[in-house]
């Protein structure tokens, strides 16, 4: 993967510069405030005139439109915070129990909340770069090796990796959804064969040229996430509990197995609270200037989606482990293939219908909003040697190649999911850490202050516990193994 490039804003107009010039209050030569005030209001400038902005910004996906606001900002962020990950939070409070559920759950939440609001403020710095990428502002806080290093592989899992995961979810959703709607009668496909039908629909889903342009598809998610994960919670408390379950832990404290169960269960937790790699992007895509920087309407966005997203996560972790307990088995499809378990017989196959349909719908509108920033890397090479714009029939054969790419994963690697708490681990730092640590580089605090300890603790902390989670989760899957079925996702499940 290649890096992007600076948006570099282009210097004031030749007018205003000679404007300045010549005002009495800001040419005097040897007045420090008065040369400080010049160079302060030209920066200013820079913001507004965004007519020479480098040109290749204009070619790509996500810097092409620059019409954004508030509202656009929370639709991408709702459909992309919420998940088919969350459905496997009640897992995590299987293995962590009640108190230390809630516990890592509410602290998982603020934590990301806190650095989603680092990355927003990094967004724009004193001297007019706009930092519409992740690994942009990585590389510009710890260097280009080191940023790369850093942060390379957990961009590219949580882009491509995750429009993997949202194929196999969707498409094994898809299948129950006919299993359902149909009863045993019916020939059904094949798993893959419904990989291939979702994937199909999210690459012509996918023509759409750029971010600003799928806000409407990302409001269609957002009011399907919310659907189905209040669906699944409401159905799973209402009905009668089995009878066999317990809160109790399978394992005694201390145990080696049972640290590792602890570890995993907070990496799956990490993985419900992704999606950093997407919001420099959507900040990217809102206009910016001296009086409305983007970083207020963007704010303004994140805290009314984190509300939503709060009030559905927090409904499903808990009011899943009330209901199944232990019994709750590790699935591909979480909780909703429990549900369909154990009250697949007293609920209406209406509502178990309608519940997968809007599953398979999320998938869709979320996979467009990861693959984005693919999209984005992927035509940056051919603006960056071309010199030229990505012309239609290129950018469409991109998609379609991203499509036929992701399916072929996920066929031959129908095991993925079973390493929720390996991935979650790998890009926690990106989540938790880095954020902290990028705003101590860039924004060079004072030592010893409240906000330089803040970001220093929590992006050591961040790094060590992204280190045990790995290790934790390296070690499970030594001890227990993992399904291995090669293009044989039926297996799987």
């Amino acid at each position: 993967m290649m890096p992007y490039s600076n948006e570099e804003v282009a210097p004031a107009p030749r007018q205003l510069r000679w404007f300045f010039s010549q005002s009495p209050l800001l040419r005097q030569p040897d007045d420090d405030k008065s040369s400080s005030i010049t160079i302060h209001i030209m920066r200013n400038i820079s913001y507004l005139d965004e007519s020479n902005v480098d040109p290749q910004q204009d070619w790509l996906p996500i810097t092409e439109s620059r019409n954004g606001n508030a509202f656009y900002a929370a639709f991408h962020t709702i459909s992309s915070g919420i998940g088919f990950q969350a459905l496997m939070l009640p897992l995590a409070f299987a293995s962590l129990g009640w108190i230390w559920g809630i516990t890592c759950l509410s602290l998982g939440y603020v934590w990301q909340l806190y650095t989603i609001w680092l990355l927003i403020q990094l967004h724009e710095s004193e001297n007019g770069t706009r930092y519409s990428r992740y690994l942009r502002l990585s590389m510009a806080a710890f260097g280009e090796n080191l940023g790369k290093m850093l942060s390379l592989f957990p961009v590219m899992y949580l882009s491509g990796g995750t429009c993997v995961a949202l194929i196999m979810f969707g498409g094994g959703t898809i299948k129950i959804f006919f299993e359902t709607l149909c009863g045993p009668t019916c020939n059904p496909l094949t798993t893959i064969e419904w990989y291939m039908v979702f994937t199909s629909c999210a690459a012509i889903m996918a023509q759409l040229p750029n971010l600003n342009s799928i806000a409407w598809v990302s409001f269609v998610g957002s009011v399907t996430a919310v659907g189905y994960c209040t669906l699944i919670w409401v159905v799973s408390v209402c009905k009668d509990r089995p009878t066999s379950m317990s809160y109790g832990p399978t394992h005694v404290w201390f145990h080696a197995d049972r640290v590792c169960e602890v570890l995993n269960a907070i990496g799956m937790i990490a993985l419900a609270f992704r999606g950093h790699n997407l919001v420099l992007e959507i900040q990217g895509t809102m206009p910016s200037s001296i009086k409305q920087p983007s970083r207020i309407a963007m704010w303004r966005g994140v805290k009314f989606a984190y509300m939503v997203i709060g009030l559905c996560l927090f409904p499903v972790a808990i009011g899943g482990y009330w209901a199944y307990g232990n019994l709750i088995i590790p699935t591909n499809e979480g909780l909703l293939r429990v549900l369909y378990e154990y009250h697949g017989n007293d609920t209406s196959k209406f509502a178990l219908c309608l519940t997968s349909l809007l599953v398979v719908i999320h998938c869709l509108c979320s996979f467009q909003i990861y693959a984005m920033p693919v999209f984005d890397n992927l035509e940056f090479r051919f603006t960056s040697s071309k010199k030229k714009p990505c012309p239609r029939w290129l950018r469409s054969g991109i998609r379609a190649f991203f499509g036929c790419l992701t399916v072929f994963i996920a066929s031959a690697l129908p095991f993925l999911p079973s390493l929720a708490g390996l991935l979650g681990g790998l890009a926690l730092s990106l989540t938790l850490a880095y954020p902290c640590l990028m705003w101590i580089q860039i924004k060079k605090p004072q030592e010893l202050s409240f906000m330089w300890y803040l970001n220093i603790l929590l992006g050591c902390f961040g790094i060590l516990l992204s280190i045990l989670l790995v290790t934790g989760a390296i070690w499970s899957m030594s001890i227990k193994g993992i399904p291995v079925h090669f293009f044989n996702p039926d297996e799987t499940r």
